[in-house]
């Protein structure tokens, strides 16, 4: 008896226990194509070389089960002028998110890193005008705890630009 007791308990919580579902990645044609998207997608404003601008930016969106990006929040950014073309970047992915089987909207949180590729000549003064730059930025906090619920944290984006007018 006891051991019919004990089987019935094991079966009862293997049934219960249920493994991590595998998911396809979720930008269609896979991580290298998002990440090849991204960097040939990405066009630094005149701003961000002017300044030399770097640092990093976290976006949360929402995605329907048709791929469109319905809603884009700025969770954290280094400076205000990364988050603009961070969050115009993310609107050119529009329809080409995959989310899992049976939701009809999912999140995503998707950090990218912005930064310029150091230049052969006049390191110094790309260096100096980084450093004004970094002294004057305004980072985008939040002031209140952010609940991430089902959200999916995507690889981070690293792009990268030559500095320069």
């Amino acid at each position: 008896m006891k051991k019919v007791f004990t089987l019935a308990v094991a079966l009862m919580i293997s049934g219960m226990a249920m493994a991590q579902k595998e998911l396809a990645f979720p930008f269609q044609g896979g991580q290298q194509v998002m990440t090849s998207f991204f960097k040939t997608n990405f066009t630094p404003s005149a701003d961000l070389k002017q300044h030399n601008a770097a640092g990093v930016v976290i976006l949360k969106f929402t995605a329907d089960e048709k791929g469109a990006i319905k809603k884009i929040i700025v969770y954290y950014a280094d400076d205000f002028s990364l988050a603009q073309p961070a969050a115009d970047l993310l609107k050119k992915s529009d329809h080409k998110w995959i989310v899992p089987d049976g939701e009809k909207l999912h999140d995503f949180i998707l950090p990218i890193s912005i930064s310029f590729n150091e230049p052969v000549t006049g390191a110094a003064v790309v260096q100096k005008t980084f450093s004004a730059y970094y002294n004057k930025r305004s980072p985008v906090l939040t002031n209140n705890q952010i609940p991430l619920d089902m959200a999916t944290l995507l690889p981070t984006i690293t792009l990268k630009y030559d500095v320069g007018q």
